[in-house]
């Protein structure tokens, strides 16, 4: 584990187990956290699965009535327990009023989406103008590279990492092939050092620098979705605009998991989804960054010409939207990229969810995350050097750990790899009611979310973690 600047989750565990009289290891110890924790509260706001309702749980190994532990909310957060109720009373207003529900009621259909702004706006650091709820995160993307992607003969590079999500992947292909180029020539792919899974932010900084001049647009995740690490999103922007690159992110993975500065970053355009951090549900509605300065009053201003966009209806100024009168008079900022009105069913969910996260300071969060995150870690590394030292394995890593050490580095999760067969050690922790998630080639990915974890579920998680790998230890010897 590293400590950098004073930054050691071991160092404070310790301590704090020391103050108690505890071991690191102890019921007891991770239960005193939990009785501190701030956010104790806040899991009583969602819905838990229970292990009797979860495929390939065996109930000999667990108690049927009890909780799951669900460590996968970097892939799907949990259900807020008022999801029901906001979707039900949409529904419900669709039954009693019909058409006249796209202006009445307490989430008016005609401007649903804009309730979503200001709380979304908060937690990716932005002005609420320069916020749009809206479609997808990959029509999103498309929509905003539509505007910032405008290649010459002499700028006309993408710089992606080599391990990018696939989507962000195909998103940045069809772009590069839309406008005539080759993605073999067009594409710069950032990629790890040899023997390293994460990237290296001077190999970063280093390639913007190298190929800036050729690059149109640097394009990269703030939290990279495999090995969960957190890039320095500031120092990034400022290499890409000192070779005039236009700079955007993908924010699939650090919405809601991480603190964002967008608009002080001087960040050109972002994206993201709503269904994993922000918990808003499978195919959640999306979101969008669009930087103040790129407005079209502000471009105009300075003698520029606004942007081109593609553009749609609901785009348009919502005071004249609807005059039919076919005149271009798009909503100031973010919002002029709308294209269609919003689902309602799919913003009731993330309203729940975004309730949350306004009642609780981002600052506990991360505090929290800071101990959460590094309690796993530092049981994790424990329990390698144990089952390593009984196997007369001491040069073997049993359990490895892809993440960043540094928490200024990564959000809630740690990527981990086994030497036992990963499929196996999964299905072993499913069988024992403990939910998280595989990403090919060989990673399991655990991220106990803040707002609905608790220390006693990590504590439980290397339990189980050691009895699954104990299996093959047995039968070896």
């Amino acid at each position: 584990m590293t400590c950098t600047n004073g930054l050691c989750p071991a160092t404070e565990l310790q301590a704090i187990a020391a103050s108690i009289g505890a071991s690191v290891s102890d019921l007891a110890f991770a239960r005193h956290l939990d009785a501190q924790d701030p956010l104790r509260e806040q899991r009583a706001k969602f819905a838990y699965p229970k292990n009797k309702t979860l495929p390939g749980v065996d109930l000999t190994l667990c108690q049927p009535e009890d909780d799951c532990v669900y460590f996968c909310g970097n892939s799907l957060g949990l259900m807020p327990n008022k999801t029901t109720e906001y979707v039900n009373r949409e529904l419900t207003k669709w039954t009693e009023m019909g058409v006249h529900g796209h202006l009445e009621g307490q989430l008016p259909w005609a401007k649903c989406e804009d309730y979503a702004v200001k709380s979304s706006a908060k937690l990716v650091g932005a002005q609420p103008e320069e916020v749009a709820i809206m479609s997808g995160l990959t029509v999103d993307l498309h929509l905003l590279f539509c505007s910032f992607y405008r290649p010459t003969r002499e700028r006309f590079r993408i710089l992606l990492e080599d391990k990018a999500f696939p989507s962000d992947h195909y998103l940045v292909d069809s772009q590069v092939r839309l406008h005539g180029y080759d993605p073999e020539t067009a594409v710069i792919y950032v990629k790890p050092r040899d023997g390293n899974a994460c990237l290296e932010m001077e190999d970063i900084l280093a390639c913007i620098a190298q190929y800036g001049d050729e690059i149109a647009v640097v394009f990269l995740p703030g939290v990279q979705y495999y090995t969960g690490q957190l890039y320095d999103m500031k120092k990034i922007v400022a290499a890409g605009h000192a070779k005039n690159c236009i700079v955007g992110f993908d924010l699939a993975h650090a919405i809601g998991n991480v603190r964002l500065n967008l608009h002080d970053w001087d960040v050109d355009f972002a994206a993201w989804c709503t269904y994993k951090y922000l918990n808003s549900g499978a195919g959640g509605i999306g979101g969008l960054f669009f930087h103040k300065r790129w407005h079209d009053d502000e471009l105009l201003e300075s003698g520029d010409e606004p942007l081109v966009r593609l553009e749609g209806w609901w785009g348009h100024r919502f005071e004249t939207r609807f005059k039919m009168t076919n005149k271009r008079d798009l909503i100031p900022g973010a919002g002029g990229f709308k294209l269609s009105n919003a689902p309602p069913l799919l913003v009731a969910p993330l309203m729940a969810s975004l309730e949350i996260y306004d009642s609780i300071s981002f600052d506990d969060f991360l505090r929290k995350q800071f101990l959460l995150t590094g309690y796993l870690e530092m049981l994790l590394l424990d329990l390698n050097q144990t089952l390593s030292s009984r196997a007369n394995e001491s040069t073997t890593t049993v359990i490895g750990i892809f993440t960043p050490s540094d928490p200024r580095q990564r959000g809630s999760q740690l990527s981990l790899t086994f030497s036992a067969p990963l499929e196996t050690v999964r299905s072993r922790l499913d069988s024992r009611g403990f939910v998280c998630d595989v990403r090919e080639p060989h990673v399991l990915r655990a991220a106990p979310s803040p707002l609905y974890n608790s220390f006693v579920e990590v504590l439980r998680f290397i339990q189980a973690l050691k009895e699954s790998l104990e299996l093959d230890h047995t039968k070896a010897a």
